[in-house]
């Protein structure tokens, strides 16, 4: 991979200004402001935030690639995951995506679930980004027939109202911003963000809050050992608040997380022993978080025996949990993949199509470090995780 060329003068320009921004915040605050909420202004902001401002995010020529990004195959195989619980709550289903990333997924889904004569009532995507969502609009305008696009519309928050479908989600959780905490003669402190004398960002450990220390407890009696003095991590426990706000009125359907992550042993492993927050830039890995402001990813790994713990402590049940390659492989990747190479018109586009599901599915790829993982409630869903399902490791 080539080295990482340092950003031109209007990026320059535009990280100042949120940086000065984040730093009014700072001083208001009497010195210091969580790591989450330096990490939400940093992603959030209005007009500078990085999922906010206007800045390619996705693809070759943004800061990474997503598996819906990478063309047909991922959507398609979730279409046919979740195509059964469709035609199990009928013509009224509805479909909720969060983040609808360029629209790729939606797009590919649609068309998928036509061909499944699974269509629901309503895609609703819930996309805070106002840049984001004029792309998918324009992309979805441009690559769905009117019957499909008349089905697709815009949110900006969760439904209020009952309803039944599926809720979908991929590499949504690991952008929210996520508390930090760190150990020190025993107690639990919580990672600040505050300035030195040059007005640089810098870490800053202070005590935490009972919520958060409440949190950190629960983990330690369920890992059965204390952290640790110095070790430092993550742990979102606003995660069963923000799964029931998101859910909405989601009465009757299922729930569909993908991201990278770990079970909860796995997450927490003493010699992970800085967490698993990271930033990426032009698809590199950048070491210094607090750098750069508004111009680089700030992404967290997912704690996958929370997700279930927030997940069934909503009301739904656990419907399964496995990696990536797992989740496509069980759910038709073979026969999309031989479908989506008879359409190709050259060796070219086959060979991209290979070369996509082995990005999907291989170990040093996507295929283990993302997970899938369902939850539902009056309905069938547990038959989408059955391939290599890894549920005993929560």
């Amino acid at each position: 991979m080539s080295a990482l060329p340092p950003p031109d003068a209007d990026a320059l320009e535009h990280s100042a200004r949120l940086a000065r921004h984040i730093q009014s915040q700072v001083l208001a605050a009497g010195g210091a402001i969580p790591f989450s909420r330096f990490m939400e202004l940093c992603l959030y902001t209005p007009g500078l935030g990085y999922y906010s401002a206007g800045a390619s995010k996705f693809g070759e020529a943004g800061d990474f690639v997503t598996a819906p990004e990478l063309g047909p195959l991922f959507a398609a195989c979730t279409a046919d995951a979740i195509a059964p619980v469709i035609r199990q709550l009928g013509p009224e289903a509805q479909i909720v995506e969060l983040g609808g990333g360029s629209g790729a997924f939606a797009e590919v889904a649609l068309k998928r679930l036509l061909a499944l004569d699974a269509l629901p009532a309503r895609y609703a995507i819930l996309e805070p980004s106002a840049d984001l969502r004029q792309r998918q609009q324009e992309r979805l305008r441009e690559n769905l027939n009117p019957l499909l696009g008349e089905l697709v519309e815009w949110i900006d928050g969760p439904p209020e109202a009952q309803w039944d479908g599926v809720l979908f989600a991929n590499e949504v959780i690991d952008a929210l911003p996520t508390p930090r905490f760190t150990l020190r003669g025993g107690e639990v402190f919580e990672e600040h963000v505050a300035l030195d004398g040059e007005g640089r960002f810098v870490r800053d450990d202070r005590p935490a809050d009972p919520l958060l220390t409440a949190a950190v407890r629960h983990v330690e009696r369920q890992l059965e050992a204390p952290f640790a003095d110095g070790y430092r991590s993550e742990l979102l426990p606003q995660l069963p608040y923000w799964l029931q706000a998101v859910a909405g009125g989601l009465r009757s359907g299922a729930m569909l997380f993908v991201d990278y992550g770990y079970a909860r042993r796995e997450y927490y492993n003493p010699q992970r022993s800085d967490g698993t927050v990271r930033a990426f830039r032009r698809h590199h890995l950048v070491p210094d978080v607090l750098a750069y402001p508004g111009l680089q990813d700030i992404t967290a790994s997912v704690d996958f025996t929370a997700l279930a713990e927030a997940g069934t402590g909503a009301g739904f049940d656990f419907s399964g949990y496995c990696n990536q390659a797992s989740f496509l492989i069980g759910n038709g990747l073979e026969q999309r993949l031989a479908e989506a190479e008879a359409k190709a018109r050259d060796e070219a586009g086959r060979y991209r199509l290979r070369q996509e599901a082995k990005r999907l599915t291989l170990p040093g790829e996507m295929g283990e470090r993302f997970q899938a993982m369902g939850f539902a409630r009056d309905v069938e869903f547990g038959v989408a995780f059955l391939a290599g399902d890894l549920s005993h490791r929560l």
